[in-house]
């Protein structure tokens, strides 16, 4: 039985009027912070992700921010290493560390890099230079925690153009096979990689369909909207037998208007002055960007 089947707009035509809360915005606020404090970064990838991380952190994942390494929580993998904005600025929200650090982001001497980077900064658990791996990665601490009978679950957030890769489906395979109920796939299904949309490069679809026939228990949902989210994730599994996989629609670019849904902003770098003006705008700070 699956606990929600997502009966909106596949293609965001409707997605981008999901209202933000206070809470979205100032997550985002902090996301700004570090493009600006980089001058660079992946802006939509980073904003379609904020409601996905914000309900994991705020009401799904057992954690100590104080003791990182705690042997007994949960992991959260952004296999989707590009994004790293996103993971970042909750991980400073949570206070694993100071959200200076986002003023230094890609910086020589900074701790927060263009993707995560385990050991560089606490909260971190895998490395995601590469894309494709962290499915593969999470099904091995899943693995692990079953065998060291440990409560653990394992959550690893991909990208939808990400899941081209076909590493990701091998693990899929395994973590099927194994029947791994600890483990959870995210994928962000903001329909737009890199190159453009998903939909002319490489479709999907079925998407939901194809999880399912990998093993998994797999639903979809609205990927902004909160109560959506966390009917799903406080749910899981769901199925005792499978591991789960959530496609969350979602808007690239999310709450930055002039980005949403446009692939130009996959990445941007050397902000002017009115585009920073218009990113602190959208994060509900019109006046920060007059002195940049």
């Amino acid at each position: 039985m699956r606990p929600f089947r997502y009966t909106g707009d596949r293609d965001n035509q409707t997605m981008n009027s999901t209202p933000l809360d206070a809470r979205s915005l100032h997550l985002r606020s902090l996301v700004v912070r570090g493009l600006v404090g980089g001058n660079r970064g992946h802006v939509g990838a980073s904003m379609s992700l904020i409601e996905i991380l914000r309900v994991l952190y705020d009401d799904v994942l057992d954690y100590r921010a104080n003791e990182p390494d705690w042997a007994d929580r949960d992991r959260f993998i952004l296999s989707k290493g590009h994004g790293c904005l996103a993971l970042y600025a909750i991980l400073a929200d949570k206070g694993y560390f100071d959200a200076s650090l986002l003023d230094q982001f890609c910086h020589v001497e900074g701790k927060l890099g263009g993707h995560p980077e385990r050991g560089k900064a606490p909260g971190i658990e895998a490395s995601t230079g590469a894309l494709g791996h962290g499915l593969s990665i999470g099904v091995g601490m899943a693995l692990a925690a079953r065998a060291q009978k440990r409560k653990s679950r394992v959550f690893v957030a991909m990208g939808d153009g990400e899941i081209n890769e076909g590493s990701v489906w091998e693990a899929a395979l395994s973590a099927g096979k194994h029947k791994l109920s600890n483990l959870c796939a995210i994928v962000d299904y903001n329909k737009i990689q890199s190159a453009g949309f998903t939909r002319d490069i490489q479709n999907l679809e079925p998407l939901l369909d194809k999880w399912q026939s990998f093993g998994f228990a797999a639903v979809d949902v609205d990927g902004h909207n909160v109560g959506a989210l966390q009917q799903v994730l406080r749910g899981l599994p769901v199925d005792g037998e499978k591991p789960t996989a959530i496609i969350c629609h979602t808007v690239k670019g999310k709450g930055i208007p002039f980005a949403e849904n446009d692939p130009k902003w996959h990445h941007h770098a050397k902000f002017t002055p009115d585009q920073l003006a218009d990113l602190y705008a959208a994060v509900g700070n019109p006046h920060e960007g007059a002195t940049q």
